[in-house]
């Protein structure tokens, strides 16, 4: 049996150390000095993946292992990096499209459990209740903890008008949260807008999708050429972009939305990483904001909306792309940023697609404002803090900086951690702590009541007082 479980280590340490020396000979095309193989490394796991072939309780299967070490390697790196299974990369791939089935979350994982990042707006999930920062400890009879992330999203998922029945640990609660959610088939509206009043616009990006860039143009000429039987007629003096609870999505749409209100070869953002093709700069042109051998797109659009008035509204639930769009019009000073810190996701990744029609999901670099900011773990400040509400409280959000294992950001010196909020209540709890009713009542962005989006509004309409003066 020694003899054997040393074989199999040997025959495996070979194969693993044949793979990476091939990789390393046509990387070291490329660089002058290639690094050493992790020999010791290596006989470590091929001894591990032998102890595992030979000794566990049950046979497994030497693909389940790989998958399951490959997996491994990659969510230990930083909360976004993952392994993307068959399945998972076609939700992938399908919901940059717009559609996808289940419940409509964005998710994470900390300590074992599933961790809702984000609900995305007017699914299943965001109806029934659910906030950012929830745990989700069960999905049906079946504890989460234990799974891998894929495992609980294909569980979530299913055919529309089908249930599933979510515990939730939440932040002040004094106890689990039970929620029936029935799954439907999410199509995602990327894009809404409105009139506010005669001459201001409202125009809301949920994410960023194939045909983010397309839709905003489609919105920006109906606002600005409202019917003649409507009663908010005129062309647009002033614009709401609202980025609020906007998780992010196709860095290309947010260099596109980004486009549309700047001057022509303007930088929007940078990324940098180890790679050369990690070092690019993205401008406001049509071939970084385009793909394929497509018309411009931005190209009808009015030359006003590049000057007109602009106030962007962001939050925690505001990461990625969003970001992008914010930090850039922001930096270029071409809009005023209201609202509350943003998410901080200060980071790129690639897709990267394998054999049998699997992928990995890696971080390959950090990106960076026009003046050079990077919101890593920090997020975008805005240029006027206003909260939520007009009592000066706001939903508590889960950011970058709370997650397990996320990059640091490399502009700044490492920091102590902030300092917890005080109880403000008298009875040891933080007011956003207080046991919260198991089915609050869901916020109405763009709705009468919405205090920032009303802040918003004023500010614009004090701009053009300004501007005649």
């Amino acid at each position: 049996m020694r003899i054997k479980f040393q074989q199999a280590g040997l025959i495996l340490f070979g194969l693993i150390a044949g793979i990476l020396i091939s990789l390393n000979f046509s990387a070291s095309a490329q660089k002058e000095t290639p690094s050493a193989l992790p020999i010791e490394e290596l006989r470590s796991f091929a001894d591990v993946f032998s102890a595992i072939k030979q000794g566990y309780v049950e046979p497994i299967e030497d693909k389940k292992l790989i998958t399951h070490a490959i997996s491994g390697m990659l969510s230990n790196l930083d909360p976004h990096s993952a392994y993307l299974d068959s399945d998972s990369f076609k939700d992938l791939q399908v919901s940059t499209q717009g559609e996808f089935g289940g419940l409509g979350i964005e998710v994470g994982m900390e300590d074992g459990f599933v961790k809702v990042i984000s609900p995305i707006e007017d699914t299943p999930a965001f109806k029934a209740g659910i906030k950012p920062g929830d745990l989700i400890v069960k999905l049906d009879d079946t504890p989460v903890k234990g799974m891998t992330l894929n495992d609980a999203v294909k569980h979530m998922r299913g055919k529309p008008k089908t249930s599933i029945v979510l515990t939730i640990a939440r932040k002040g609660a004094t106890k689990p949260l039970v929620l029936t959610v029935v799954r439907e088939k999410i199509k995602v509206q990327s894009v809404k807008s409105k009139m506010l009043e005669s001459g201001f616009g409202y125009l809301r990006v949920t994410q960023f999708q194939e045909e983010t860039i397309a839709d905003v143009v489609k919105h920006l000429e109906k606002l600005n050429k409202p019917e003649k039987d409507a009663k908010d007629g005129g062309p647009l003096r002033g614009l709401v972009l609202d980025l609020r609870n906007d998780p992010g999505g196709l860095l290309h749409g947010a260099v596109g939305v980004a486009a549309a209100f700047l001057p022509a070869k303007t930088l929007v953002v940078s990324t940098d990483g180890r790679t050369e093709d990690a070092k690019r700069k993205y401008i406001a042109r049509p071939e970084d904001y385009l793909r394929g051998g497509r018309d411009d797109i931005l190209k009808n659009l009015p030359p006003s909306i590049k000057t007109m008035p602009l106030v962007v509204l962001v939050n925690g639930g505001s990461a990625s792309a969003s970001e992008i769009v914010a930090g850039a019009l922001q930096d270029n000073k071409r809009a005023v940023v209201l609202g509350t810190q943003t998410f901080g996701k200060g980071s790129v990744q690639s897709i990267l697609p394998l054999s049998n029609n699997t992928a990995i999901k890696l971080t390959t670099a950090r990106y960076y404002t026009p003046s050079g900011n990077s919101i890593q773990a920090k997020g975008i400040t805005p240029d006027i803090i206003v909260e939520e509400s007009s009592n000066g409280g706001s939903r508590g959000f889960v950011r970058e900086a709370d997650l397990d294992r996320h990059l640091i950001n490399d502009k700044e010196k490492a920091k102590d951690p902030a300092p917890k909020p005080q109880a403000k209540n008298g009875k040891g709890k933080a007011k956003d702590e207080a046991e919260e009713d198991p089915k609050p009542p869901v916020f109405e962005i763009a709705s009468k009541n919405d205090y920032q989006l009303n802040q918003a509004l004023g500010l614009l309409k004090a701009w053009q007082i300004i501007k005649q003066r």
